[in-house]
């Protein structure tokens, strides 16, 4: 058992040595990719929604490749699975709202 306790610290460095690597790709992404959007990137934002909007009513969604329309599906699930993970955790419950 003595034995087993010894080699705790190094056990817990090796694995921090080797989780440092990925921990620091986790961050390059996570800097970019969750930061929120900047003033000068509104007018882009606004161009993007515009034109979701004018292809909506034009029926260009109906000339999507499968693949094209499958990770649409995709992203429009996701986005739905977390708005309902949010809701869970916003109630502190999974079914109902605690009165």
């Amino acid at each position: 058992m003595a034995n087993a306790i010894a080699k705790v610290p190094s056990l817990i460095s090796s694995a921090l040595t080797q989780a440092r690597p990925k921990f620091n790709i986790f961050m390059k992404y996570a800097r970019v990719e969750l930061a929120p959007p900047k003033l000068s990137e509104i007018p882009q934002i606004r161009a993007g929604i515009g034109k979701l909007l004018s292809s909506a009513k034009n029926g260009a969604w109906k000339q999507q490749t499968v693949k094209q329309a499958t990770l649409n599906t995709l992203v429009g699930a996701e986005v739905l699975f977390w708005f309902f993970v949010g809701e869970c955790i916003g109630k502190r419950h999974i079914v109902g709202y605690n009165v």
